[in-house]
């Protein structure tokens, strides 16, 4: 976004000659007496001292409405730049795992869902010709956001989303299945699903390795990205119910050849990460494997913003000449 005109040097023109005329007016001595022969010529003038104040705001204001008018004069626009995409990008939906034992704390100091938010929301932001969807998972399993290519939305979406929102179990089967029936009426050419989780599917009516299949029916990839170390590990959370902090050591322990099998069973890839470097790592992968063609053009609009400025200088302009014709004729 930026500003230009039709006729710069008038632009110019407007910030120093009129600033310079306004310094001569305040310069000048005494420009407010009004000389009235009430007395003896050669005597003491009367002088309007109550309406200093007043005369002088009012000069300020015609000076301002003259500036005013030569800036609308150049002819001020404000430019804007569009990116349109040409081509539609993948549809790809994260399955983001946000039960309690997410709230562990071996992701270099960040625990396994904010830092899995973060690379999310960054992944989302380097490929904006991509439509992203959120599906959260916990005892039960939420569409939070259908494939969209509006960035504010998932942001948004992503800062509301808290650690046990959905209960204290993990429904990855319910999870893939909300993925797959959005995955089968997408008319995208790519179709990506990202499971995101530290646990074993221990929720719902539907096993993980079932929904996997319908996934594959939809010729969408699949990623399964394991999040997490084993062993004991401290967690600090806020239960989003009772708001009441929950802290202490969490023996993580989940079997990551039944996350393995879960990906086999839906055609994709399986990914372990156990901690940052190995998360950022596994988003790098899947960057570089789903690649999408991104055309685009950009498109410039001109808005021009001249009547945001004639308008107030007409408005001062006549006022000051209302006040001091009908106002203060009688006196000055």
């Amino acid at each position: 976004m930026n500003f230009s005109f039709d006729y710069p040097l008038i632009a110019i023109s407007s910030f120093f000659i009129v600033p310079l005329a306004l310094i001569i007016f305040l310069r000048m001595k005494n420009p407010f007496i009004a000389a009235i022969p009430l007395g003896a010529p050669g005597g003491v003038p009367f002088k309007t001292q109550q309406y200093k104040g007043i005369v002088k705001l009012l000069k300020f204001s015609e000076v301002t409405g003259i500036f005013l008018l030569f800036f609308s004069a150049a002819g001020p626009s404000l430019n804007t730049s569009e990116t349109v995409w040409l081509n539609r990008g993948a549809d790809i939906i994260f399955i983001l795992d946000v039960s309690p034992s997410m709230a562990a704390l071996d992701m270099g100091g960040n625990n396994r869902f904010n830092s899995g938010r973060i690379l999310l929301e960054e992944f989302a932001h380097n490929r904006p010709s991509d439509s992203i969807g959120l599906i959260a998972v916990g005892e039960d399993a939420a569409l939070l956001l259908p494939p969209t290519t509006d960035r504010q939305a998932l942001r948004t979406r992503l800062e509301q989303l808290k650690i046990g929102e959905l209960g204290d179990g993990t429904a990855l089967g319910m999870g893939i299945a909300v993925a797959s029936f959005h995955m089968e009426k997408s008319n995208a050419k790519r179709k990506v699903a990202v499971l995101i989780t530290d646990g074993e599917n221990n929720a719902g009516a539907i096993h993980p390795e079932t929904a996997a299949d319908f996934l594959r029916e939809t010729n969408a990839s699949f990623w399964v990205i394991a999040i997490g170390s084993a062993g004991e590990v401290p967690i600090d959370y806020t239960d989003p119910y009772t708001n009441i902090r929950r802290t202490g050591i969490f023996d993580s322990r989940y079997n990551t050849e039944s996350l393995r099998r879960l990906a086999s069973a839906g055609g994709g890839t399986f990914i372990a990460a156990p901690n940052l470097e190995n998360l950022m790592s596994a988003f790098s992968q899947l960057d570089n494997s789903e690649i999408t063609i991104q055309r685009s053009k950009v498109i410039n609009k001109r808005n021009s913003v001249l009547l945001h400025f004639f308008i107030p200088a007409v408005f001062l302009l006549a006022s000051v000449r209302f006040i001091r014709r009908n106002i203060l004729g009688a006196i000055l």
